[in-house]
Formats: structure tokens, sequence, C-alpha cells
């Protein structure tokens, strides 16, 4: 009977030496999560035994049980390096199959859509318009390769001061290559609905009337509409038109692109001192730009960025948590399968309920302590010899034994 009990400590210390080997080799392991061996106690009982005589049968592997604790979180370089702070696991779709994973080491392949290493593609929901996503079906996180479209010009706002002492012009009939026949003037570009760019002029003549101004506006040179009045008060402030917007009439572009329809808008003008200043000046169209690259939020919400300045919102990431992590099934490659133990998948975004943030341009780095690991080596090791030495003695006494005459 002692060779049987010795052997089952053998064979657990041996149980106990391979999880330590297996966590001390993925202490580099991004996303791993390291295993404890559990053991139970091995006691033979029946429905006539004696417990109080019975002194056991060895032990056994209970369990290999996964430790879900955060691991710490490196910075790298790459965007679309992802860890998570907090609880949850990213969804991965293994062509159709559901994975989860804390490794967030991913790239794009050819097709545009953001995978691991094994090729299994990141799971986000889809922008559903107005800063709004559709949380009911994750699909596949595909980032964008086209250009992205221009949009007209449709207001210009312009931060300005007109000098209260300004005299009025010399030369009364505007001509805008004559400085005499204006006083001040500044530009804005604007842009056509193909994103061609072009120059809106606003040309400021000061009024006969007190505190009153007149306006001549040329894009690219062309007018666009007559004389139109800005009004102050005798504070200073804008007075007329009323809330600052001034509409001009369409105007055709050259490009082919439909008419711009504008307005300038003066609500930050005023008639302060004798100086004239141009404190701010910006307009809501943009041209055609170009992917230069992609970023993650905290939310998880993942934006593509465009040389025209624009961010375009391509999805937020999918998170998963579940009632048991540690019933999660081991699939390789540093991922899970739910289970019946683990129970279903708790989809959500990041930042909500139980979910953590996410973290772009780091990784979470294994949890595993190698000093702890290396002590519990050294434990195992002293365990295995001790059940060594008991099957040795059982040897001896067994030996001595066949011995009497």
């Amino acid at each position: 009977m002692p060779f049987a009990i010795a052997l089952s400590g053998l064979n657990a210390a041996s149980a106990d030496l391979g999880v330590t080997a297996n966590n001390v080799a993925n202490v580099n392991t991004t996303g791993f999560k390291m295993s404890r061996a559990e053991f139970a106690e091995v006691f033979a009982v029946g429905t006539q035994s004696v417990g109080s005589s019975a002194s056991g049968s060895g032990v056994r592997l209970s369990s290999v049980s996964q430790q879900f604790t955060q691991g710490n979180i490196d910075f790298t370089d790459n965007a679309l390096d992802l860890a998570i702070g907090g609880e949850g696991f990213f969804v991965l779709s293994d062509n159709g199959a559901r994975a989860y994973t804390r490794a967030g080491a991913f790239s794009v392949d050819n097709e545009g859509n953001v995978v691991n290493a094994q090729g299994q593609r990141l799971q986000a929901y889809p922008n559903a318009g107005d800063n709004l996503f559709n949380t009911g079906a994750p699909a596949d996180l595909k980032l964008a390769t086209g250009a992205n479209p221009p949009e007209a010009t449709t207001s210009a706002t312009l931060g300005l001061n007109l000098p209260a002492d300004a005299a009025v012009p010399p030369t009364a009939a505007f001509d805008p290559a004559d400085p005499s026949s204006f006083n001040h003037t500044t530009s804005v570009t604007i842009y056509d609905s193909l994103g061609a760019a072009h120059t809106a002029t606003v040309y400021f003549i000061k009024d006969a009337a007190v505190n009153t101004w007149n306006t001549q506006v040329e894009i690219d040179g062309a007018p666009v509409t007559g004389s139109s009045q800005i009004v102050f008060a005798s504070d200073g402030s804008l007075q007329s038109p009323a809330g600052g917007q001034m509409p001009l009439d369409p105007w055709t572009p050259s490009t082919g692109a439909a008419d711009i329809s504008m307005a300038m808008d003066f609500g930050a003008t005023t008639q302060y001192g004798n100086a004239f200043g141009v404190n701010s000046l910006s307009q809501d169209g943009f041209t055609t730009g170009r992917l230069t690259g992609v970023s993650v939020d905290a939310q998880g919400v993942v934006f593509a960025r465009f040389t025209n300045g624009q961010s375009t919102a391509l999805g937020k990431l999918a998170l998963a948590n579940f009632a048991n992590p540690q019933g999660l099934q081991q699939v390789g490659d540093t991922a899970w399968g739910e289970s019946f133990g683990s129970g279903d998948a708790l989809l959500g975004e990041a930042g909500t309920a139980s979910f953590g943030n996410i973290q772009s341009g780091a990784l979470e780095a294994s949890n595993v302590d190698l000093t702890a690991q290396l002590v519990q080596m050294i434990t195992s090791q002293r365990n295995f010899q001790a059940n060594a030495q008991m099957i040795s003695t059982a040897d001896t006494v067994t030996q001595t034994v066949i011995n009497i005459r």
C-alpha cells in the first residue's frame, strides 16, 4: 500500500512541476494567465468502512485552475496594440466561431480586417450614426481604406474687430484692385462639394452712417452678393445682421461641383478702439482626406484619422465577460472558449458595468510572478524527492520482511 500512496505523490508532484514549468515558459507571453495545480486527498470510504482506522490512499490532481488576475500594462508604439484595464475579454471570430482573449496584439490583414497573429478577426459594434453603435450585432472590425469624402462649406465664422474711428474711404465706387475704395479685408479658404478649395474674400467699407459698415464678398475674385451692412450698437457689440448671420447668394464653382450656398457668421465681430484685428477664422467644410492612422479611445471606439483633419468612428470594440472565467475552456494561442462551466458570454462595452477600459498602444503582460514560480518549483521538487524516498523506505521494509527466516 505505501508504494501506491507514494506513487500518487510522485504523480502529483510531477503534475505540479508541469504546471509550474508551463507558467515559467509563458512568463513573457502577452495576455497569458498563470495556472495553479489544485490537489485533493484520496480516501477510500465504503458503506462498511471504519473512518477512524482509515489512513488514506494518497493524492490526486483535482484541477488546474486559471488565475485571471490583472497583468502589468506595457506601453508600445502601435495604436492597434490594445490592453484591457480591468475585467473583460476581447471577442474574436475564428472562421465564425467565437474565441476570447486578453492578448491585444492586433494588426491589419490584406483585406483591411483587424486580426491577431492567428488570423482571428477582432469583433466590434458597427457605427450606426449619430455617435451610436449597433450593440446587438458585433461584426468584424474593418479599417477604412478609401478616401474620406469632402464636405462643402455652409458657414464661415469671422471673429473680427473693426476700428470705431475708421473714416469713409475716399473712393466711393468699390474696386477690389483699388485699396482706397475699402478699409480692410480678410479671406478664408472654403470648399465645394467635390473638395476643391476656393478663396472667399471679405471687404469691409465704412459707411457714412454712424457705427455702420458695408461688406463685399468675392469667391475666387467673382462677386457673390451686393453690399450688405453690418451695424453695431453704441457699446461696440453687433446689432445687425440678426444673430450675426449674413447669407450669401449661391455661387457656382467651375469644377462642376454643386453651387456653394453658405452664410457669413459675424456673431463674434465687434467695433472697439482704433485697430483692425482678425481674432478667429473658421469654416465647416473640408476637402478629400486620405487615411493617416487609427486611434482607439478608453471606451473602445475606433477612429480612422484622415489628412483633411477629420476622423470617422469605425466601430466600438465588443468585450465579453463570464460569470465564472475559471470555467473557460482553453483553446490555445492565449485564447479561451465558453463552456458550460463558464456560463454564457456577457457582451458589453468598455467602461460600462463590470467591463474595464481600453488602453491603446499598450499590451497586457503575463501575470506570472517568476519569483513565486521558482519557489514553487523548489517546493514541488522537494515533494517529489520525499515521495521517492517513501518508496525507497517501503522497499527497505519489504526487503526486511522477505529476509525473515
